[in-house]
């Protein structure tokens, strides 16, 4: 990812769809990421930069892989964030320099918490699924968590519940008098919905949270916006609920959290408040500093 310049949170969008004054929709763009995946960036953006202390979100697939290694991203580091791994088809390996092995399948949820620093890679098995698809995020963390101690987390049990033609999957935070296993360090949600029937279908939602859903297979239309496979509709905030029509199987990701009032650097696999900070990330890096090794990874760096 491009070097960007020290950011606030933004509680409004800058540009907004016509059929809906509280959203704009965000297509998002290509990113080879490792050696064989390609992956769509839909946060940060110009015209969107976070959602919450949502701060990065890249979604994968669906790819065929049967005849590929699938994902291959070598041992790397990260700094001030957490990373939240969420798979709809494939197997993913993920190892760290705490001594993490652990294996993350669809309807699992990985939380990896950099604290002050970590190292980790993410890789298929040798033997994997055919398919592969799903979403890496990052959560900005605030003082003092980013300061903290590293962390890994494997939670194979989530809340999961049907709402009418609604099926609920509660990754992170507190939805309908559920709440997630996952730590979080500020208000923050992300949840999956799954279309049983054609809709119309709805949550409720907090007023201080600004809000995204994320299409991740088959075509909805939320609020009367179309939205596509790949795409990130920005809600915006102060809204009690939206509602989603579609086709039944399909599947989108609910973000949501309450501003995050801290303003950020972030390059490449860092999080920061300063270019002295990001730039000390880096040289500890490059000195074997800080990040610990991931001993189980046969790649080097």
């Amino acid at each position: 990812m491009e070097p960007t310049e020290s950011m606030p949170a933004q509680t409004r969008p800058p540009g907004v769809a016509t059929a809906d004054p509280g959203s704009v929709l965000l297509p998002g763009h290509d990113v080879p990421l490792g050696r064989y995946t390609t992956v769509r960036r839909l946060l940060p953006q110009r015209t969107r930069r976070m959602v919450g202390a949502w701060c990065f979100v890249d979604h994968f697939g669906p790819d065929d892989v049967a005849q590929r290694p699938g994902m291959e991203v070598p041992p790397h580091p990260h700094t001030g964030l957490q990373t939240v791994t969420w798979l709809l088809d494939g197997e993913i390996l993920h190892r760290d320099s705490l001594g993490s092995v652990q294996s993350i399948r669809p309807g699992q949820l990985n939380v990896m918490t950099s604290g002050h620093g970590i190292a980790h890679s993410e890789r298929s098995p040798t033997v994997h699924p055919p398919l592969m698809h799903g979403l890496q995020l990052w959560v900005a963390l605030p003082d003092p968590a980013r300061a903290g101690a590293a962390d890994f987390a494997h939670h194979a049990e989530l809340p999961r519940w049907r709402d009418g033609d609604l099926d609920v999957t509660l990754l992170v935070g507190e939805l309908a008098g559920e709440r997630s296993p996952a730590r979080v360090y500020t208000p923050l949600l992300g949840a999956q919905l799954a279309l049983a029937g054609p809709g119309p279908v709805g949550l409720p939602l907090r007023r201080d949270f600004e809000y995204a859903l994320l299409a991740l297979d088959g075509a909805a239309e939320v609020d009367g916006v179309p939205l596509a496979p790949g795409a990130l509709l920005w809600l915006g905030a102060g809204r009690d609920a939206f509602t989603v029509r579609g086709e039944p199987g399909t599947r989108l990701m609910l973000l949501g959290g309450t501003p995050f009032d801290e303003p950020l650097v972030m390059w490449w696999n860092f999080v920061g408040r300063s270019h002295e900070e990001i730039a000390a990330a880096r040289e500890d890096w490059m000195a074997g500093r800080r990040f610990g090794v991931v001993a189980a990874d046969p790649d080097p760096p």
